[in-house]
């Protein structure tokens, strides 16, 4: 590849096209850089993509400002001899902090990163794949391999009058000016309880509507936990609902609905949609390549990343499965690496974490016991209520539980969920459980650090065999 010349860029001769620049794009022109490519790194838009613009930075920035207000609210109701008092005194201002964060990110992590590495040209423009290679405006790229990394966009659910209603995505309601009196959220996943919560702690009234339940690919007793969190707190959770038709009546908007208590409607100023997300393969022209698309609109890919097409590989959201940032750049850097070096990766989420950042937060990995027992399992599970951690009991703070699922016959861990105010953070030890094939029993005789939230997964795992009330501080 050193041979690589003026012309050849000239030409648009590359060894490697990658068409998106956020997350999964930088992954993988970074990765097929470091092996000596030449790449061409095609943007379009914002440069950084959903996560550090319009998704993870700044809405956990928004996330962590309203646990603050929370817990200044709440201190007396915790910890006796103390009192704490807080409140949006500018909401403004909050919200430029929020845009100083992304500003800066995306500058360090991106726009500075580019020069680095003089194998990556970026160019700018809308992309589209021809039988000769990429097309990018009026210019023909003639790459050897092509990795599609365009992520995914907020999509409308099928309720009549959506789209004559002023409604809101992730992305406009973080730039709101100022706070409305009430806000309506469509979908209970994700998004939907993370910047429900964050709005209700800022002081809006907020009713989250969903079709089932609460995260509903989450553990039941985990979701059930979550919906009584968020109603402590105020916030009107309508769950099993059927949608009928939605409408603008002046400056309110009304969701009309139908519960197993029958029909009613949901009133608020402001409608936030998040009922999930689609493949962003506009103009594309992937079925003019032969590259085939799934029932989700997600472009299909095998566990080497490859399309229908050969030299074509897709990465990230755009796939239409494991939306998190983590595993489009995972998955970009095997893409970028079988283009390179010959498809020998291949992509494994088995121990593939998730995270939601509410509070307390609910994280997990591995397979639900639902999902289990339809593999084949004979499942066994424990479930270990937080009011029996002592990192729990030290910090005043109860609310969570922990699940694991393990095999019955062989008593390997198979999947395990944590809701609790630090779960985020210790469910990374199930996941390396998990990964390297542990059993309950040696999670059980694992050493963890006394007056830690990870402690509960060691308490879990006893819980299969042991009643853990009856253990003393630290034994077992």
């Amino acid at each position: 590849m050193s041979d690589y010349s003026a012309t050849d860029a000239a030409n648009g001769v590359y060894d490697l096209a990658v068409i998106g620049a956020g997350s999964a794009g930088f992954s993988a022109a970074i990765t097929a850089a470091n092996e000596g490519a030449q790449v061409a790194l095609i943007g379009h838009g914002t440069i950084g993509g959903t996560c550090v613009n319009v998704g993870c930075v700044p809405s956990k920035a928004m996330i962590r400002m309203a646990e603050a207000l929370y817990g200044a609210q709440h201190a007396a109701s915790r910890f006796a001899g103390i009192s704490g008092q807080a409140k949006v005194e500018n909401w403004q201002q909050i919200i430029a902090a929020k845009d100083e964060l992304v500003t800066t990110l995306r500058q360090k992590k991106y726009i500075d990163l580019l020069p680095e590495y003089n194998g990556v040209a970026y160019m700018e423009g809308k992309a589209s794949l021809t039988p000769d290679g990429v097309l990018v405006g009026d210019r023909l790229l003639t790459p050897k391999n092509t990795i599609i990394a365009t992520g995914s966009y907020s999509m409308l659910p099928p309720i009549p009058g959506i789209e004559s209603v002023e409604h809101m995505d992730s992305t406009a309601i973080l730039e709101l000016e100022t706070l409305p009196e009430s806000l309506m959220v469509i979908g209970g996943g994700v998004i939907g309880c993370e910047l429900g919560q964050m709005f209700a702690r800022a002081g809006v009234k907020v009713t989250i509507c969903c079709r089932s339940r609460l995260l509903p690919e989450a553990e039941p007793e985990v979701s059930e936990a979550l919906q009584s969190y968020l109603e402590d707190e105020g916030i009107t959770v309508c769950s099993g609902i059927g949608y009928q038709k939605i409408e603008q009546d002046g400056g309110r908007i009304k969701l009309h609905c139908e519960s197993k208590n029958g029909p009613h409607t949901v009133e608020a100023e402001k409608i936030l949609v998040a009922a999930g997300r689609r493949a962003n393969t506009d103009g594309l022209n992937l079925e003019g390549v032969g590259i085939e698309t799934l029932r989700n609109g997600g472009i299909q890919v095998d566990d080497r990343l490859r399309t229908t097409k050969p030299g074509v590989y897709a990465v990230g959201d755009v796939t239409g499965r494991d939306q998190f940032v983590y595993m489009a750049a995972y998955g970009a850097k095997l893409a970028s690496l079988n283009a390179m070096n010959g498809d020998s990766m291949v992509y494994d989420n088995s121990a593939m974490p998730w995270v939601v950042f509410t509070d307390p937060q609910v994280a997990g990995v591995g397979l639900t016991e639902a999902d289990a027992k339809s593999a084949g399992f004979e499942t066994k599970t424990s479930i270990l209520p937080l009011d029996q951690l002592p990192r729990a009991l030290a910090a005043r703070d109860t609310r969570g539980l922990i699940k694991l699922v393990a095999d019955d016959k062989t008593d390997v861990l198979l999947g395990a969920q944590i809701i609790a105010p630090e779960g985020a953070d210790s469910i990374q030890t199930a996941v390396l459980a998990i990964k390297h094939g542990m059993t309950a029993k040696d999670l059980g005789e694992t050493i963890f650090p006394y007056l830690t939230t990870a402690e509960g997964l060691k308490l879990a795992a006893q819980s299969f065999g042991k009643d853990v009330t009856k253990l003393s501080c630290c034994a077992g």
